[in-house]
Parts: structure tokens; sequence; C-alpha cells
């Protein structure tokens, strides 16, 4: 039987408190291992060993023997990519199609992006005057923050686990990370890297389990963690809000969504079907950025429709490493019992099922998978809690627009403001719609097309500050102005 264990200074320890538990493939739910749940004693021992690798030889590293290693790193993840494909898709579920594509590449290029990063961005500097004439220099300078916690989700678990700890290490931190206890295997995994690279025991920790009196709160409530970072959804975005407010630690929240896509009548309709899709149906719908709300100009409304229809409906449903599978199952059965409520509540409130709506018929092999259907409706008010609260599934609503202040209303309502998708030729259209969009991020003419040195982050209830390139400098260190008088 597989062991999940902690990852603590270097070493990979059992829980203290004699506690398991079991982590099981959503594919067909057979069990992988079992994970070790962290006490108070073991996160207690992770930020320690953390805090004093911050004194020893990795607080004394250069900038450049930071990035030398962090590359290593980068380069130990894609030597042994089959590993961390075959673990991804275990805990996941998702079609290694799209894993080898996205997650694992990604998981190892966030720790060269963000090196080059630190490396070559600039602080300030300022010359001013002074009453004897002789003047003074002022210039910026970044130092550690300390122990970061990452809280990192389960729907991408090495990729957004990498793109918090990445620049957390390129600027100096050490870190303790807890992943989501359905997702445990590349974390862990990440941990041996960490040892065959040569980074000093203590700057990368593990500790394993669940939210409430567990790894999550534990680490959040240490006094010893100068900032926390966390991905995921917005009730545990808040709590970890109200931890952080004791000892007024710094936070980087990117929480919920209930994002938009508007289609107006001059798109390319191959584009805005194909991208709406991906952005509603990619990883089972368990995308932060993904489409939920669908708004298409009544001119095209039908016709958008019936082709998104057919589209997923001819998604391919599927065991990761078959080739041909585009579509892969919830990532549990907790999750699936969530998702199929909403499938119920959406007809209760008056939709009409275009597709999907259920379970599929997966065979005897798979029956026991978190399995449900890419589903789409239509024919719901606004007000319904289908179309106001994120579902996190392989789901979407599609709505008729008439005229373009009517769908940016139609968009902005709503708390939520992690991106929006805007589908037009007309490039004035596009700049102007996009600019009135209440999120951090819009896509015109795409989705998740990322580059990784501009600012990611949600408005309102989707998150608090911005990572990525030079923006997540400001989270991760401490900008302090040293004044020299000439």
């Amino acid at each position: 039987m597989k062991e999940f264990k902690h990852f603590i200074n270097g070493q990979f320890v059992p829980s203290s408190i004699s506690k398991t538990f079991e982590n099981r493939c959503p594919v067909d739910d057979h069990v992988i291992g079992l994970v070790h749940e962290a006490g108070k004693a073991d996160v207690d021992a992770a930020v320690k060993s953390a805090k004093s690798a911050m004194h020893g030889p990795w607080g004394k590293f250069t900038q450049a023997q930071r990035i030398q290693l962090l590359n290593k790193v980068a380069d130990r993840i894609n030597e042994r990519f089959d590993e961390f494909l075959e673990a991804e898709c275990l805990d996941t579920g998702k079609p290694q199609k799209i894993a080898s594509h996205i997650d694992i590449p990604r998981g190892a290029a966030n720790f060269k992006a963000f090196s080059e990063t630190v490396a070559n961005h600039p602080t300030e500097s300022f010359r001013m005057d002074t009453p004897d004439g002789k003047g003074a220099l002022n210039y910026g300078h970044r130092s550690p923050k300390g122990v970061i916690a990452v809280i990192s989700p389960w729907n991408l678990p090495l990729l957004l686990m990498t793109w918090k700890v990445g620049p957390a290490l390129a600027c100096g931190n050490t870190v303790v990370v807890k992943p989501s206890e359905e997702t445990p295997a590349t974390a862990t995994l990440l941990g041996e890297v960490m040892n065959e690279c040569g980074v000093p025991p203590g700057v990368y920790n593990v500790v394993h389990g669940f939210g409430p009196n567990s790894a999550g709160a534990y680490l959040t409530e240490h006094n010893d963690v100068d900032a926390i970072t966390f991905t995921g959804e917005t009730r545990t975005g808040e709590t970890i809000m109200r931890a952080a407010s004791v000892g007024l630690r710094n936070i980087s929240m990117e929480c919920g969504g209930k994002n938009p896509g508007i289609v107006f009548a001059d798109c390319d309709m191959d584009k805005a079907i194909e991208g709406t899709l991906r952005s509603a149906f990619v990883n089972c719908g368990q995308v932060c950025l993904g489409t939920e709300r669908v708004y298409v100009e009544r001119t095209i409304f039908e016709e958008f429709v019936a082709r998104l229809k057919a589209g997923a409906e001819q998604l391919v449903m599927g065991r990761p490493e078959d080739p041909n599978v585009d579509f892969g199952p919830l990532v549990s059965h907790s999750h699936k019992e969530k998702v199929l409520s909403y499938y119920q509540l959406a007809v209760e409130e008056g939709a009409t099922v275009v597709t999907g709506g259920g379970v599929p018929d997966m065979g005897e092999n798979l029956k026991n998978g978190a399995w449900v259907q890419p589903t789409i409706w239509t024919g719901l008010d606004e007000n319904a809690r289908v179309i106001k609260e994120e579902i996190f599934g392989p789901c979407c609503h599609i709505r008729p627009f008439d005229s373009e202040q009517e769908v940016i209303n139609l968009a902005n309502d709503t708390p939520y403001g992690l991106c929006a998708a805007v589908w037009t030729e007309n490039s004035s259209r596009a700049t102007r719609v996009a600019e009135q969009m209440h999120v951090g991020l819009v896509w015109v003419n795409s989705w998740f097309l990322r580059d990784l040195r501009t600012a990611f982050g949600g408005a309102k209830e989707s998150g608090i500050g911005r990572e990525g390139g030079v923006h997540g400098l400001e989270f991760y260190t401490e900008l302090k102005n040293i004044c020299v008088k000439l």
C-alpha cells in the first residue's frame, strides 16, 4: 500500500497522531494509498524547520545560487516527467493528453519563469536634494518575507502549487505546503526532487490533512508563518483571512468564480465554439477560470447552442492513459454529489436541459468512478441559484442578449470577479467591453492563454492581490527604502 507521508526538514515522516486517510482514484474509486494526517506537532515541526532554514545555508545563498538550484529542480521534474504525470492523473483522473501538455510542463516551468523575473527586475532609486547641497540617495531593497504557507487546490495540483512555491523560493523564502487532501501525490513527489537537487532541508516542507481542526487550520493559525497564499473556494478564503488577521500576516488569494463568456454576432463562430467548449468542459469543468455563464447575441443564439451541444456530445470519456480521451471524472464522489445536486436544481428552477444533466454509462469497469455528463442549459432567470453560485463542474447556461450594454450589465451582475471571455472580431468593441468587465482578467478571442509575466488574480469575492511576473514580488518580498546621506 502506497503511503503519502509528510515531508519535513528534508525527511519523509509519518503522522505524529497515527492518523491516515485513503487517497482514492476518481476514475474507478480504487485506493491509491494512505495519506498521513498532520497533527499540531507535525505542522509545528514543519514551520520550525522552515524558519530555521531561513537562518541556515539557504539564507546565505546568493540570488544566482538560488536561481541555479531552482532551474535544476525544474529540469529534474522534466526528467521524471512520466512519474509526475502518472501521479497527477491518478489523483485527479484527468486525461494524460491534457496533463502532459499543461499540468506537468507548467509545473516545472514555474520555477524557471519566476527565477528569471526575480533576477531581471530592478528596484527603484532616487537622488534627492538636501539643504547642505550634498544630496542623498534613496534605493529600494527587497528581502524575503520568511515562512510562506502555501494552501493549494486539487484541480491543478502541481501547476498551482509550484505557481506559488516557485516565486516564494526564488525570492529567498521557505515554504510549508498543504496540498488538498484529494491530491497529495505530486506535492509529496516534489520532496524527492528537492532532495535530489540539493535543496537544503527545511526550505520545502509538505504537511497533509484537511482544513478545520487539521493541517490547514494549524498552518494558517501558526504564529511563525509570515504570509499565506491560497487558491480555493471563497468561504475557505474568508476563514483563512480571519486567521491571518492575528499578527497582521500578509495574504494572497485567488478564490471562486462564476465567469461569463460573451459571444457577439460578429465573432468567428468556429473560434467561439472551440474556445467555449474548452472553457466550459476542460478538466471536467474544474477550472477556476472556467465559463459557467454564456451570453450569446440573439441573432446567432440558436446556431451557437446547437453547435456547442454537438461539441459537448463528441467529448470522449475514459481512462486517463487512453490517448483518445479528453474528458475525465470529477475529482471525488463528494464533489460529484455537489455537482449532481446543481444538475437537479437547474431542472427544479425551470432550465431546459440542452444536453447532459446526469451520470453517463461508463461500463462495468468504471461504474464506480466520479463521472458526470457535460451539461448545457438554457431558459433560466438570472436570479436562479444555478446562475449565481459557483458549481465547478462541466456545465454552462446560455442566454441570449440584444445589446452591448445589456450584456455588460448581465456579465457584471455577480459577487465574483475572476475572469471573462469576449468573442468578437470588432477590436473597438473588444477593448470597450473588456475594460468594463469587473474582473481581474479578460480574454478576447481566446481562453486560458497565460503569459507568466502578467498579473493574475480576482476582483470582488474572487480574490485579493495579484501574482505573476513582477507582481508576485510585492507579496513574496518586503520592500524597504534605504536612504543614504551623501
